[in-house]
């Protein structure tokens, strides 16, 4: 109100501190894969308005201020940071991580005036000072952002500005040269998280004042979409938003140095107190460098590809930008200063456009050869199930060798061709994965003419409307696991019409108790999407729950053993209790650890030991107990309940044991169907055991019913993947989770932590399936290959869609957004990434063999 400017800061998803803080002080968002270098490393060294300055003095957390100084040049940048352990979310008081940073700039100014060799070099022009105040986001984390925590740190850090301010315009003897800079690298929700791109994630907050910026200016009326204006009282006082890339060219502005060089940042000259001719000016420098970038990208597609094949930017040809270019110098130099500011800020957006035009140019010709590849894999794993199961190949023609040859010369060719091709482009290694692949799998697919001409034959006798009713409730439940990646409430919809699948078979006649058991569960399990994501409203009570049903449901299944067995071993008996008493430490460190926390008094050393023991038994024990399928598949339950507890906030500790319960029944379920088409089974559920060696005989022709068994594998898993949030989004993994095994700043340690937690209902599911295979009497290659037909079909979804995103006609292009299942999770997902590393991948063809391993 006094002697300043503001306005929001717009940020791009992922929503994180090294992508941040990129934007700011380098002026372009990062290649999002540089997240998974855990704020370390820089993937690509890039120039940075703290690589173009005279000096740079940082103050500040290892993790960022060291990822700049790498990037510099020379001797001229110099950080100061506190040591990795202080970055503690069980801490008594994590301010200290901002009180730490305005303590040293305070020693720091005062031995500058005894040193003469610094204070020289803090009297040139062109220096930064560059304060990193990690405590609020660490209390957001850790206390939520409604908490007294969070808020005292506000007025912490509010006064340590004050504080700074006046120590530096008393250092320089208020000469009126300095410019002060306020901002964030990102927001943070309700719930203490960020990643995603809820407004409260992507809005920061954007304050400058001191030399060459504009004094505050009075407003009759402003238009905002939203309702900050009237909350802050602030509806009089002009704001000015931008993009957060553009803070870094007006950080260079202001101290006069070249612009990072690969900035795409436009300068807010509103923001300037300068002369008309200094505004224009440096538009067109600003102009000038985008425009050399998109040349440059140009430059380099059009070497690389064929002249009669490339397609150039149309709404951007060299004539006009010699047009441009010259027409802005010719309005400067007559003084036209806003008709040149103007023309620039078009040139620039124009030339962004170009930008992410050549960036995403091939995209399409991927796109194609993606489609190729999953539709040649799927096609080949179907006709692997055809052949193992349908007699259809009878007699076999000599004369048929003869095509074969042809067949294996021509695929020679075309992939000669293609690689050729790919090799005159200069296309990276990548490329020819992608345009290679599709041609063995298509030629293993045509070599099998003959079964595809025979199963097409067969398909002719099948009754018309039979045929097309079964083929549209495939294509309705593949199109409703696609959207439940979007919209969770599918999933919902889809455990409803579960629940009805007793009423629609014999199940319910012939089976009471089973197809009850199934309903409820389904039910049960049916609620957990409507759900909110995990995290934003911890419960402990509700996972101290979820133990105690557990141990409950250990003594009733313990009871059951011992009347059902004459003589109960005494290693069972034992493994049972231990696993039961690891259910109980669970519980107990988690509690503790929460109470400990809530006190500040940090994560207890005893409770950190048992976290890490019960999790190293968790993986060992189940592997000790009997191969019998009830006990071994319950053994796996309460060692991976015993983890989950641990990693749990809220309700979503309830969620493994229901989903669990719902596989059981499952199981069941499955048999009495096996049963019903008059197949005998030759063992009961309870006496089939898991081992090493498989009996192929045993194995029988595949069924219809085995489809559906194929398909609720993948909608499980899916349900596992989302049904206790977004996981899609990093938003949705809060920290809090981690905290009984550490609560000191470890991205590769909490992702790892994080990521198992993920995994566990995935592995639950897979047992479970593992189980249906053993007791449906069903080789596990041709279920397996079903459930990898249904979802590469899912994920052809994606590359279809890219093919209809890009245009080639306008030159826009966008990336499309990842799944998203909230309207606050829905995001803009606009990066720097390269086409080819954000191709589809299938999304269960890895997770759905591992767990097999546990139970053999």
């Amino acid at each position: 109100m006094h002697e300043g400017s503001w306005g929001l800061s717009h940020t791009r998803v992922p929503t994180e501190s090294r992508p941040g803080h990129v934007a700011l002080i380098a002026g372009f968002y990062e290649d999002v894969s540089a997240v998974a270098k855990g704020w370390k490393e820089n993937p690509v060294e890039f120039d940075s308005l703290i690589n173009e300055s005279k000096y740079t003095w940082s103050w500040g957390s290892p993790d960022i201020l060291t990822m700049f100084a790498k990037g510099a040049y020379g001797d001229h940048v110099f950080t100061y940071t506190y040591d990795a352990d202080s970055e503690d979310f069980g801490a008594h008081d994590v301010t200290k991580l901002d009180t730490w940073v305005f303590d040293k700039v305070k020693e720091f100014f005062h031995a500058a005036r005894n040193n003469q060799s610094l204070f020289s070099k803090l009297n040139e022009e062109k220096i930064v000072f560059f304060l990193h105040l990690l405590g609020i986001d660490t209390n957001g984390h850790a206390h939520r952002p409604s908490s007294r925590e969070y808020k005292d740190n506000i007025k912490l850090v509010d006064a340590g500005i004050k504080e700074m301010v006046s120590i530096l315009e008393h250092f320089y003897g208020n000469d009126g040269k300095t410019a002060f800079i306020f901002t964030s690298d990102h927001g943070m929700t309700d719930w203490g998280s960020h990643g995603a791109g809820h407004p409260s994630e992507t809005l920061t907050p954007f304050v400058t004042w001191g030399a060459g910026i504009k004094y505050p200016q009075k407003v009759s009326a402003q238009k905002f979409d939203d309702a900050f204006l009237k909350e802050w009282r602030l509806e009089s006082w002009k704001r000015q938003d931008i993009h957060q890339a553009d803070i870094a060219p007006l950080m260079a502005s202001l101290i006069g140095v070249p612009f990072p060089l690969n900035s795409v940042g436009i300068l807010p000259v509103d923001y300037l107190n300068n002369t008309d001719l200094f505004k224009a000016e440096s538009m067109f420098t600003n102009a000038i460098q985008i425009l050399e970038q998109f040349k440059v990208k140009m430059t380099q597609k059009k070497e690389v590809t064929l002249p009669f094949l490339f397609i150039p930017f149309k709404l951007l040809p060299e004539s006009k930008q010699l047009n441009i270019v010259r027409k802005a110098r010719s309005y400067i130099k007559q003084r036209k200063y806003d008709e040149a500011v103007s023309l620039c800020k078009e040139l620039i957006h124009l030339a962004l456009k170009g930008l992410s035009y050549y960036h995403t140019y091939d995209r399409f010709f991927l796109a194609i050869n993606v489609v190729l590849g999953f539709l040649g894999w799927t096609s080949y794993a179907s006709l692997l199930i055809i052949k193992s199961h349908f007699n259809l190949t009878r007699g076999v023609n000599k004369e048929v060798k003869k095509p074969s040859h042809l067949l294996s010369c021509s695929c020679i060719a075309i992939g000669v061709f293609v690689a050729f091709f790919l090799l005159l482009q200069g296309c990276p290694w990548t490329y020819y994965i992608y345009c290679l692949l599709p041609v063995p799998i298509w030629y293993a697919v045509l070599r099998e003419f003959q079964v595809i001409q025979d199963f097409v034959t067969l398909l002719l006798t099948v009754p018309p409307s039979y045929f097309v009713g079964y083929l549209l409730v495939f294509i309705l439940g593949i199109e409703i696991l696609v959207l439940s990646f979007f919209y969770r409430h599918m999933l919902t919809a889809g455990l409803l019409a579960f629940a009805g699948w007793p009423f629609i078979t014999q199940l319910w006649t012939r089976a009471k108790s089973i197809s009850l058991s199934w309903i409820f569960f389904s039910l049960l399990l049916a609620v957990f999407p409507l759900m909110p994501v995990v995290g934003r409203k911890p419960d402990i009570f509700l996972v101290m729950g979820a133990g105690l049903l557990v141990l409950l449901l250990s003594l009733c299944v313990l009871t059951s053993l011992i009347k059902r067995k004459d003589s109960f071993i005494n290693e069972e008996l034992l493994l049972h209790l231990f696993q039961m008493l690891s259910i109980v430490l669970s519980m107990c460190v988690t509690y503790s650890t929460h109470s400990s926390l809530r006190k500040k008094q940090g994560l207890p050393l005893l409770n950190q030991i048992i976290s890490w023991l019960i999790l190293a038994f968790s993986l060992v024990l189940p592997l000790l107990s009997p191969t019998s399928l009830f006990e071994r598949l319950f053994s796996i339950l309460l060692s991976l309940m015993s983890t989950y507890i641990l990693l749990s906030t809220g309700y979503e500790a309830l969620f493994p044991l229901v989903l669990s319960c719902l596989m059981f029944v499952w199981i069941q379920a499955e048999q009495e169907t096996l049963q019903q088409r008059g197949i005998s089974c030759k063992q009961k559920v309870t006496s089939v055991r898991f081992t090493c060696s498989t009996d192929i005989t045993q194995f029988r022709q595949l069924y219809l019913d085995d489809v559906r068994r194929a398909f609720f594998l993948v909608f499980f898993l899916v349900t596992a993947f989302f049904g206790t949030g977004n996981i899609a989004s990093v938003n949705s993994f809060d920290l809090a989770s981690v905290y009984c095994f550490l609560t000191v700043f470890s991205p590769f340690m909490m992702g790892a932590l994080m990521m198992w937690k993920i995994l566990i209902p995935f592995v639950l599911v897979m047992c479970a399936f593992e189980a249906v295979q053993l007791t449906t009497q069903l080789s596990s290659k041709s279920l397996f290959l079903m459930v990898l037909v249904i979802s590469d079909i899912m994920a052809l979804h994606q590359p279809l869609r890219d093919c209809h995103v890009h245009d080639h006609r306008s030159g826009v292009s966008q990336w499309p957004g990842p799944p998203a299942h909230d309207k606050e999770t829905q995001i803009l997902w606009q990066t720097q990434k390269p086409p080819h590393m954000m191709l589809p991948k299938p999304s269960f063809n890895i997770w759905i063999l591992l767990p097999i391993l546990l139970l053999h």
